[in-house]
């Protein structure tokens, strides 16, 4: 594991305030955005700047100097020094350098939904179906309403979990229900700690013995991924990160300009320096900024008090990152989206705030980078997974991640702490497989590799609030996985105390 060592590093070149005064001498407001370009170049100097503003006072149409009327200029005149400096720092927005990136599935634009009886039945038709048609592959089914017709002594049926209890002899009884009937489904022995870990509406199959009307189960079959144990191979890395928390009180401001740094190759050893170097894209997974309102006296821990001004900031801050980088931005609870999942991008008025580098994405989304299949999904259904199975825990999410996949649905219980919208195409369905997913939401680091599958929870830029001491939520925050060339992982560390 790679560990970035915490260190200052001045920057070079004319400060702020002259490039501020040298614009305003010559009649020019200049935007802070684009401020900062200008103080990131090193080869700047009173000349140069002198120079640029001649070019701009020929040029500007406008009151203000904005990033894009910079880059305009650094695309129609490459040959003068102080615009090429633009591109060893990033702002080279050249399409043909760039990694292919395809947005495949995503709520965005497509929702339907009104919340009535009729969307319910649709959506939970088409879970059913989806996953049906997954274990379809495994067995062979008899619907449930045939059996009491053909009775046969061994049966195999598929249906959704309706309810799960356990019965006075210690035996646990599953109602299942596909679209012809229900059946009650005894689980007994070792099954029996399965039957207790079952979620809610999962679709699952069963192999059993017909007793009367209940079947004794002897199988209790997931539709779970297949075995994969190939991984993609690229000359490139892929950078995942989550919960960055703009506004809050407790955002991590060091450890995340850190960060910055590294993708800029400002820190770091020659070996960091060549990774950052092959960064090509980095997935955000939801919570960008802490929100308003989101839990109880959550306006004692926040910096910036107005939603507008979180996303001022975050998108002050995504402005650090080379624009050579793609940003696949996607939302989470406590971001300004609707809280039933799946959920939609940002809204126009917030999207439009941020840099063009960023690609803004619905909650879940998936995203073909290169010919690497990314799903990317917040994790809030976490919350009711591991509060429902025992054994999980949040210092280890990537467990809660394995049982997503192994029941192929990103949000497997209804009516806990995760709102549903009942779209009539359920996209919380895994229907495909991924070579990565990617989480946050719990604010903990966790990576590992189930069949084939890399399954990342990446951290978190926030310290421990108040809300969270009270929740007994500890977490880890500036740990970043690093998914680099040959399909390896690396995880950095950017905050003192991870």
């Amino acid at each position: 594991m790679v560990k970035v060592e915490i260190k200052s590093s001045n920057d070079v070149g004319l400060s702020s305030l002259d490039i501020v005064s040298k614009f305003a001498e010559r009649g020019l407001n200049i935007h802070p955005k684009a401020v900062r370009m200008l103080e990131r170049l090193e080869s700047l100097n009173v000349e140069s700047l002198d120079s640029l503003i001649d070019k701009i006072s020929m040029t500007s149409r406008g009151a203000v100097v904005t990033p894009e009327s910079l880059q305009d200029l650094i695309r129609n005149k490459p040959k003068m020094d102080v615009y090429n400096s633009f591109d060893s720092y990033g702002y080279d927005l050249d399409s043909k350098k760039d990694v292919k990136i395809k947005v495949e599935k995503d709520i965005t634009g497509n929702s339907s939904c009104e919340g009535g009886i009729e969307d319910f039945v649709c959506h939970f038709n088409s879970r059913f179906d989806k996953l049906a048609n997954i274990l379809r592959r495994r067995v062979k089914s008899i619907p449930i309403a045939s059996l009491s017709k053909i009775k046969p002594k061994e049966a195999e049926i598929i249906g959704i979990v309706c309810g799960v209890r356990e019965t006075s002899s210690g035996n646990y009884l599953i109602e299942l229900e596909d679209k012809t009937g229900r059946i009650n489904v005894i689980a007994t022995g070792k099954l029996r700690e399965i039957a207790s870990e079952l979620l809610g509406e999962e679709v699952l199959a069963v192999s059993g013995i017909l007793k009367g009307k209940n079947l004794i189960a002897n199988r209790i079959i997931f539709p779970d991924l297949p075995q994969n144990g190939k991984r993609p191979n690229k000359d490139f890395a892929i950078v995942f990160t989550s919960d960055i928390h703009f506004g809050s009180n407790a955002f991590l401001e060091e450890s995340w300009n850190l960060f910055i740094k590294w993708l800029n190759g400002e820190v770091g050893n020659e070996y960091m320096r060549e990774l950052a170097e092959k960064v090509k894209c980095i997935f955000i997974a939801g919570d960008v900024v802490d929100g308003v309102g989101i839990y109880p006296g959550q306006d004692k821990e926040l910096r910036i008090i107005d939603i507008y001004g979180q996303y001022e900031e975050a998108a002050e801050h995504m402005d650090g990152i080379p624009k050579k980088i793609k940003i696949i931005l996607s939302p989470g609870n406590h971001d300004a989206v609707r809280q039933a999942e799946p959920q939609p991008a940002l809204p126009k008025e917030f999207a439009s705030l941020f840099p063009k580098n960023v690609i803004h994405v619905g909650n879940p989304a998936w995203v073909d980078v290169d010919g690497i299949k990314v799903l990317v999904y917040h994790g809030r259904s976490f919350d009711d997974i591991i509060l429902k199975i025992p054994r999980l825990d949040y210092s280890n999410p990537v467990e809660a991640i394995v049982e997503i996949l192994k029941r192929r649905h990103l949000v497997p219980i209804y009516g806990g702490r995760s709102p549903l919208a009942p779209e009539k195409e359920d996209l919380l369905v895994i229907d495909e497989i991924p070579d990565v997913i990617h989480t946050g939401h719990v604010h903990t680091y966790g990576a590992k590799f189930y069949k084939g599958v890399l399954a990342i929870n990446s951290s978190a830029w926030q310290s421990q609030t108040e809300f969270q001491r009270k929740v007994n939520l500890n977490p880890m925050p500036g740990n970043v996985p690093v998914y680099g060339p040959n399909g390896k992982l690396h995880r950095l560390r950017f905050y003192k105390g991870s």
